[in-house]
């Protein structure tokens, strides 16, 4: 499909006494019988909307006529530097104990007023803090989100018990220094937060999905130097669900597909296009 520039709107909601912000990018095509998928795309902890569409180039969805991409803004009191309350972390919104799952949900229903809307392909991603979040609107959210799709962010809640199964794909690099793959302080964390293990928390979803113990390991061919890249992939699940990790050994803080902002997030992946891969996986997991 040819790829057109989309349409940005910024909406402004009251939710728990203050106002609340997002940006809506949506498609200039006309909307398909059942409405437009929806995409919630959460950005970094210390960051804001713009930020997370040039990191993450998602518009790519709503330019191609797929999606409507909504990137909310979370909390804080300085401009741009806001987080989000995703369970131990982070910063400012877990401070203040922001009711961020709340403000999903006020927000899905104002954006379902202005926008013909498919109720069954509401989907979410996310970055760092971003992804975090993601987890936990799929944990506390799932009558509204069909599936999710963590970037290098793991599961911040101890426990989950979502209403139903929910298709979870995850993307992690082992040079992670800000969410360690393997859990603990990173080296460069801003928040000095402990994180559990990607793992562990990827592992809490198997068993709440209902999936096999055991994965399915698969080598992904990659020619960017220095990088390795394994998916294992968990399924299927209790009403068609799976757990799908792509673990990047060599890969940094990053959205994979993108130039990363600064060095200070480590080694890109370029050759694996993480939005097109989310595409696919939020296609083939609307809500039933």
């Amino acid at each position: 499909m040819e790829e057109q520039r989309p349409e940005a709107m910024r909406v402004e909601i009251p939710v728990g006494g203050r106002i609340r912000q997002a940006v809506v990018v949506t498609p200039t095509a006309a909307p398909p019988p059942d409405g437009w998928p929806l995409v919630l795309a959460f950005h970094g902890g210390q960051s804001h909307p713009e930020m997370m569409r040039r990191f993450s180039g998602l518009d790519a969805l709503a330019g191609a006529g797929r999606a409507v991409v909504i990137y909310p803004a979370g909390t804080g009191s300085r401009e741009g530097m806001l987080t989000w309350n995703g369970g131990n972390c982070c910063g400012e919104a877990r401070e203040v104990a922001s009711d961020d799952v709340g403000f999903a949900r006020t927000l899905l229903a104002d954006v379902a007023r202005r926008l013909p809307v498919d109720a069954r392909r509401v989907h979410a991603t996310g970055m760092s803090n971003g992804a975090m979040m993601a987890y936990r609107v799929a944990a506390e959210a799932a009558d509204l989100v069909a599936s999710i799709a963590p970037v290098a962010g793991p599961l911040a809640l101890e426990s989950i018990a979502p209403a139903r199964p929910v298709p979870v794909l995850h993307f992690h690099g082992s040079l992670d220094q800000f969410t360690p793959l393997d859990g603990g302080v990173g080296r460069r964390s801003v928040t000095r937060v402990s994180h559990r293990p990607v793992l562990a928390g990827l592992l809490d979803w198997v068993r709440v999905d209902g999936c096999p113990e055991t994965p399915r390991r698969e080598a992904i061919p990659c020619p960017d130097p220095g990088l390795a890249i394994e998916r294992l992939t968990w399924g299927p699940g209790a009403a068609g669900s799976e757990v799908v990790f792509y673990r990047i050994d060599g890969g940094g803080h990053v959205w994979p597909g993108r130039t990363p902002d600064s060095y200070l997030l480590g080694p890109a992946v370029p050759s694996l296009d993480a939005t097109e891969i989310i595409w696919d996986f939020f296609a083939q997991h609307p809500r039933g």
